[in-house]
């Protein structure tokens, strides 16, 4: 037997390959191609021979292909005419949990447990029973017994913002001017169009018992000395204002302000709110810790009405042991505008913050490639706590509904609606209003 020659006849006479098969493929060739087949096969339905003689069809003139792209996006064109973009389907997607404010619907949610409650425990009562692990509270900072050095100049701050940061001020003021041993001047409080309180230092605290309080520690004057003055025409807005980034470390006052300090004997810095960092040497902490702990004492008027406040809710809570506790809602119009955050108030609520934000700082939310993210600021933990929230929090720690609660801020944004829930959880709720007469009031018109 020889083997099957492919290569082209040389001459020599080679075996022919066999013969096809009866069966062979080859017979069944039609003349409609080399695919096609050479009839239909009966038992097909119409459409089955249909499809399949387009395919045929298809399969013969390859090149039709080259025109369905074409065919496909004059299709297209053809449905997006005839169809109104009002019907086609908008996809949205699921906001990140924790970016949306939800709190009313978890309080509807939770009313009913609420309100059947009927458990013993009793956190008004049992709250102050765990006393701290080193068997009690006692000052951490001792004063200085000798006498200061002579001075290396004046400093004279502007403290902006709330009453408490005004106070933060005042500490980091201490701090700086004993670090730097400098003399202090009786700090300004900044006039805000948000608060718009003109109160000064001594209308809000002892100023005598101020400087006395930090006599052996750090030099604090009310005004600056005449002969120093006369360099600037007896006008601070002509003595040297350094414009300081907010935290900044202590160093930098070393750095940066000491050698303008020892040169000019005088300066200003404005703004001065939230200027010093946290984290600061032992000694720099222990000047705050004595600004705000001892020297800061509120002034007579105030210190006075305090306590007769006081003195009224221990005998309103006489059934709880004249024991009471005393929230700080910070849920004020500036608060909520500043924060940027959404709540449930609806396009009325984001205009009226819309409008808060310019009045009270214009330009500073509207600048070129700010981006406010309402979501990402909630989910950062940054949005103030609501009314209704504060309240959950308090149920959930066992207070009570015979809780009483004395109320310590300013005008709640939207009251009417959003305090209704905390009343819910707590009517008893007092406000200074509620404990002081107008005429006790009178006096404090501006705080």
């Amino acid at each position: 037997m020889h083997a099957y020659n492919r290569l082209p006849s040389s001459g020599h006479n080679t075996p022919s390959p066999p013969a096809s098969p009866l069966r062979s493929p080859r017979y069944r060739r039609s003349k409609a191609g080399r695919f096609g087949p050479a009839q239909l096969q009966p038992g097909r339905t119409l459409p089955q021979r249909l499809a399949w003689l387009l395919l045929s069809v298809l399969l013969r003139r390859q090149g039709i292909f080259l025109f369905a792209p074409l065919i496909y996006i004059s299709g297209m064109l053809l449905y997006m005419g005839s169809v109104s973009f009002d019907v086609v389907p908008v996809i949205s997607h699921r906001p990140a949990p924790g970016s949306v404010y939800r709190s009313p619907q978890l309080y509807s949610k939770l009313r009913p447990d609420m309100d059947s409650d009927n458990s013993s425990a009793d956190a008004i009562s049992t709250i102050w029973k765990h006393a701290y692990k080193g068997g009690g509270w006692r000052p951490c900072t001792n004063k200085s017994l000798g006498g200061l050095p002579d001075t290396n100049g004046y400093i004279y701050v502007e403290a902006n913002g709330g009453l408490n940061q005004q106070r933060t001020s005042i500490c980091n003021a201490v701090a700086v001017a004993g670090y730097l041993n400098a003399t202090l001047v009786i700090p300004n409080f900044h006039f805000h169009s948000i608060w718009r309180d003109p109160s000064k230092f001594r209308d809000i605290y002892d100023e005598d018992y101020f400087i006395s309080n930090l006599e052996n520690d750090v030099r604090v004057v009310n005004k600056i000395p005449a002969y120093i003055m006369e360099r600037f025409d007896q006008n601070m807005s002509n003595v040297y204002n350094f414009r300081i980034k907010a935290w900044s470390p202590i160093q930098y006052y070393r750095d940066a302000v000491l050698p303008r300090l020892l040169e000019e004997k005088v300066i200003r810095i404005s703004p001065f709110a939230n200027r010093l960092s946290f984290d600061a040497p032992p000694a720099v902490q222990r000047l705050r810790c004595m600004a705000n702990y001892e020297a800061l004492r509120f002034s007579s008027p105030i210190l006075t009405l305090g306590e007769s406040l006081v003195a009224r809710m221990k005998e309103r809570s006489a059934n709880n042991g004249g024991k009471y506790i005393s929230v700080h809602l910070r849920f004020e119009e500036d608060m909520v505008a500043f924060s940027c955050c959404v709540f449930d108030g609806g396009e009325e609520e984001s205009a009226n913050m819309r409008a808060a934000r310019e009045r009270g700082w214009k330009g500073k939310f509207t600048k070129p490639g700010r981006v406010i993210r309402p979501g990402a600021i909630r989910i950062n933990g940054k949005c103030p706590l609501t009314p209704l929230e504060v309240g959950l929090m308090l149920r959930g720690m066992g207070f009570d509904r015979s809780t009483y609660i004395y109320l310590a801020s300013g005008k709640i944004y939207n009251a009417e609606k959003n305090m209704a829930p905390l009343l819910e959880m707590f009517p008893n709720l007092q406000t200074k209003e509620m404990l002081a007469s107008n005429e006790e009031l009178a006096a404090f018109k501006f705080f």
